[in-house]
């Protein structure tokens, strides 16, 4: 029971995690726990391995040292059968949305479920109205992202990562791309997804209105010593922190008194 317990509270962990490609190290000895519930913001300046620790938290990237656990279970050393289950219970949205430009909204949420279901055509088409209405869209069944704006392509997109009703949510920048308005209105619906469903958020971010707005918790990449140099709630690390690259980024060079 406690095993189970602790896998529940605890549905990712990086664990003594290298990335590389080839010989270049990304980012070494990484060490985190993903609470369930959370929304787990990845923060960090251009280039310092964001995305890439994404793809590795979803099961994408073999790391080149260290394990990554999803639900107390060595992802790596999963047979090809239990990785598939594994990436089965997580929904990504990627920058772009993501969405086949040839497929209406309804029919792009319905591709993972004819895909990995065995559900009726009545019962998908029921779930893609639900999906599309929890995201705002639905009265857009029958558009194509193309008749879309950008913000309701994003929400497209999240949509058919929620079609198999995923325990973790992976978001690629987001906000990439929106005007301030249609970005708030993302970061509203990541908070109630995460209130109203319980589900665990993964989000590569370096917009500061969506870190101190959404995060719960967050990890800070260092590009120069190419290791995590903060853990925890953002504005916490603010408050905390002596690592002026940290203080630089989180008040866009500002300094620490613009935040008080």
């Amino acid at each position: 029971m406690e095993n189970n317990k602790e896998e529940n509270s605890c549905p990712i962990e990086a664990v003594n995690l290298t990335m590389a490609y080839g010989s270049r190290v990304i980012q070494r000895d990484l060490n985190f726990k993903i609470a369930k519930g959370s929304t787990f913001v990845i923060m960090g300046g251009s280039g310092c391995g964001k995305s890439t620790l994404l793809r590795h938290l979803v099961g994408l990237q073999k790391p080149a040292a260290g394990k990554i656990l999803r639900n107390g279970l060595d992802f790596w050393r999963c047979t090809p059968e239990e990785q598939d289950s594994i990436r089965r219970t997580s929904g990504i949205m990627y920058q772009t949305g993501g969405l086949w430009s040839s497929m209406t909204l309804a029919e792009n949420v319905a591709l993972p479920l004819e895909e990995y279901t065995s559900l009726s055509k009545q019962e998908i088409r029921e779930i893609c109205h639900i999906k599309l209405a929890l995201v705002g869209l639905a009265d857009f069944e029958d558009f194509y992202p193309s008749e879309l704006s950008g913000g309701m392509q994003k929400r497209a997109g999240l949509a058919r990562a929620m079609a198999l009703d995923p325990d973790v949510l992976f978001f690629d920048e987001p906000s990439a791309g929106l005007d301030p308005v249609s970005a708030r209105r993302l970061d509203d619906l990541i908070i109630e997804l995460r209130e109203s469903l319980g589900t665990t958020i993964i989000v590569v971010t370096h917009e500061l209105a969506s870190i101190f707005t959404i995060a719960t918790d967050s990890i800070y990449l260092d590009n120069r010593s190419l290791t995590l140099t903060a853990h925890g709630h953002p504005a916490r690390i603010l408050q905390e922190t002596k690592d002026e690259s940290i203080i630089t980024f989180l008040t866009r060079g500002e300094g620490r008194k613009a935040e008080n």
